[in-house]
């Protein structure tokens, strides 16, 4: 039998931040092709987990794009294969919609190139796929939170990256645009495009094909979604307070009030 492709693989991973060690020796793979969500309580250091998977912290241990030491590629070629969809991204309120997204093309021009046919039809379908074609000749100032959060992911998307890290791509998005960003995501999916997303909505992240679960800097688990032992962990990292179970053939995660 073939041995699925890992597109990260991470090998004793360190994070320390103002000191303090934050991430202790964390060693896990992502299978190509999957979605990954990555849940936990507040200060579980899911967020920094995927800034190091980003290159974005100094890290101590190793980490594998595919089969390429990521230390060990330039800039360039880690943009193309990265992408990044990070809480409260910053752009100038000033760009409009279209050159926000047309960003997300810089890993794959020339230095000061101007962009080609191309880069063009992939800011188009980017803004087409998260439904901002429309808005593609106004500022980003002129969106509301959730709108702006969708020419984000539009920008994240037009990378064409082989590895997507999005940290708290639902933020800011009301319940119908949640279920859009799920099936764009099985989308990229079935391109064989490899997810990885920070969720704290646990219902959502359920969704995904695999779960990594953590608390206190360490992973405690990680399997498929369906797995009942991925849903006790769950359970048990958030002290017992939700309870996961299957409703119309999904799962679900309920809260569970302590008695009054």
């Amino acid at each position: 039998m073939k041995l699925p492709t890992m597109a990260l693989r991470v090998r004793d991973l360190h994070v320390s931040l103002a000191g303090q060690e934050v991430l202790h020796g964390v060693d896990m793979s992502f299978v190509a092709g999957r979605w990954t969500s990555i849940v936990g309580p507040n200060g579980a250091g899911k967020s920094t987990l995927l800034k190091a998977l980003a290159g974005l912290l100094p890290t101590t241990g190793r980490i594998f794009l595919f089969d390429q030491e990521l230390t060990a590629m330039n800039r360039q070629q880690r943009a193309q294969q990265l992408s990044w969809l990070g809480q409260n991204e910053s752009a100038s309120d000033d760009l409009r919609v279209w050159d926000v997204v047309m960003l997300g093309r810089i890993p794959h021009q020339a230095w000061l190139a101007a962009p080609t046919a191309i880069d063009h039809a992939v800011v188009e379908t980017a803004l087409r796929a998260t439904q901002v074609w429309d808005w593609r000749e106004r500022s980003l100032g002129q969106l509301s939170g959730g709108e702006r959060q969708r020419v984000l992911l539009a920008r994240a998307m037009a990378v064409q990256a082989q590895v997507m890290l999005m940290d708290e791509p639902l933020a800011n998005l009301d319940p119908p645009h949640q279920v859009d960003w799920l099936e764009q995501v099985r989308c990229l999916t079935a391109q064989n495009t490899t997810v990885i997303s920070v969720l704290h909505e646990v219902g959502m992240a359920l969704h995904a094909d695999d779960m990594v679960v953590m608390q206190a800097g360490c992973v405690t688990h990680q399997g498929a979604c369906t797995d009942a032992a991925t849903h006790r962990a769950v359970e048990a990292v958030f002290q017992g307070r939700i309870a996961i179970h299957a409703l119309a053939g999904q799962w679900v995660s309920v809260p569970k009030l302590s008695a009054l």
